[in-house]
Formats: C-alpha cells, sequence, structure tokens
C-alpha cells in the first residue's frame, strides 16, 4: 500500500511535466515567427511528432497516418500565426494551438475524435487557401484530397467501420474533384474559400448522419431536417455567388 501511495505522485507529476512540455510547442512557434525565423517555426511542429519515427521504418506510414491530424492541425495553426495580420492575433492563435495540444488531441472517445477530424478538415483546407490560393490549381487538388482523405480516416476510426479506408477515399475523391472544378472560379468570403466552405458544410452534414445512425439516434425527422440545412446553404452559397474570375 505504501509502495502505491508513493508511485501516484511521481505519476501525477510525470503527467503535469508532460503538458508543459507539450505546451511549449506553441510557445515557441510564437516566438520564432516574431524573430521571423518562419521555417524554423514550422520544423518545431514537425520535430514535435519524432516518437511517430522511433520505431523500425515498417511501421512509419501507419505511424504518420495515424498522427496525420494533428500534423495538420499543427501545421495550419502554424502558417495562421505567420500569416495573423497583428501580435494580439499570433497570441489568439498561439492559446488555439496550445488548447489543441492540451486539451484536445489527447481525447480518444468517439465525440472528440469527431471534433479532432472536424477540425483537420477545416483548419487544413482553409490554411491551404490561405497559403496557397494563388498557386496551381494542381497543388490545390491534391493537397484538398489529402486533408478530406486523412480527415475522414480519423473520423471513421472510431466507428470501427469495415470499409473505412473505401469511404475515406471516396470523400478525398469528392474533395478533390470539387477543388477542380470550384479551383476555376476560386471565390473567397472575406477570408473564407468557397471550396473549403461548401466541403465542410457538406462533411459536418454528413458526419452527423453518419454519427446519429451509429449511436442508434437518427429518426427519420432529424435525417430530413440534416439534409434540407446542408442542402440550403451549399445552394445558397451556389445561386449567390459572383461566378467571374475574381475574388469577393
Amino acid at each position: 500500500m505504501n509502495r502505491i501511495a508513493r508511485l501516484k505522485p511521481s505519476r501525477g507529476f510525470s503527467s503535469i511535466l508532460h503538458i508543459l512540455l507539450v505546451a511549449t510547442v506553441p510557445i515557441l512557434v510564437y516566438m520564432l515567427v516574431t524573430l521571423s525565423f518562419i521555417p524554423l517555426a514550422y520544423a518545431i511542429v514537425l520535430l514535435s511528432k519524432w516518437r511517430m519515427l522511433a520505431v523500425r521504418p515498417r511501421h512509419w506510414p501507419a505511424n504518420i497516418r495515424a498522427n496525420a491530424v494533428d500534423i495538420i492541425v499543427g501545421l495550419s495553426l502554424a502558417s495562421f500565426i505567420v500569416e495573423a495580420p497583428s501580435q494580439a492575433w499570433r497570441f489568439a492563435w498561439m492559446i488555439i494551438y496550445g488548447i489543441w495540444l492540451t486539451l484536445i488531441k489527447p481525447r480518444s472517445t468517439t465525440f472528440w475524435t469527431a471534433i479532432q477530424a472536424g477540425a483537420s478538415q477545416v483548419l487544413g483546407l482553409a490554411a491551404i487557401y490561405l497559403l496557397w490560393g494563388h498557386a496551381s490549381l494542381l497543388l490545390l487538388v491534391i493537397s484538398s484530397w489529402g486533408v478530406c482523405y486523412l480527415s475522414a480516416r480519423h473520423f471513421l476510426g472510431s466507428f470501427d467501420e469495415p470499409y473505412n479506408s473505401l469511404i475515406s477515399h471516396a470523400w478525398g475523391y469528392f474533395g478533390g474533384a470539387l477543388t477542380w472544378i470550384l479551383g476555376h472560379w476560386l471565390l473567397y468570403y472575406g477570408f473564407i474559400a468557397q471550396p473549403m466552405l461548401i466541403l465542410s458544410v457538406a462533411a459536418l452534414g454528413m458526419a452527423a448522419l453518419y454519427y446519429l445512425e451509429n449511436n442508434d439516434r437518427l429518426s427519420t425527422f432529424v435525417r430530413r431536417e440534416i439534409l434540407l440545412i446542408m442542402s440550403a446553404v451549399i445552394i445558397v452559397v451556389i445561386l449567390f455567388s459572383s461566378w467571374g474570375d475574381r475574388a469577393v
């Protein structure tokens, strides 16, 4: 009994120390960006994931795929810190990054896994169009496909979905195809790109349907309501957009 009592504080201290070490990552990113060491800021995000490569190389693809959502969110938030218009915004993004690392990422329940996947897609697509909005269409298509695929795989993984890979590839293909179509008339609503908005609304609606169905909480009325709201938002975006070769 005494031995167990002695171990508990040690474990508690180790947990607190781990949280403090993790929380230093966004602080370092913030400081490096402030000092104009931009490449090092991105490198810190990637180096913080060194443990996924501390195994035999044959395990690297699986570990990278398992950590892909955290990498996408980390690089996206780092890019927001870099592109922030003021120090106040940089500080705010730093705080959000810290919340992600200490409160959201460590959780593994179905609900929080869904939140992680949603954050990965929304923030990942936002970063893509923020940084590469004027890049080649091919780059936008490939990067959008990757973000959509990896986010969907993370979401479906918490449900033990037997067709996880197939559905994830289908969603990734849809994201890439939609980006290819809308990329010819790349429109912005403020800082929100049209492909990101449509993909986010569609993903939210379908994820809600899938989540409720797997928890036996999806009634016919709720299904119709979600589909109606999702369709209405997409139709409004499409009909009231200025379809010219310019941003709005």
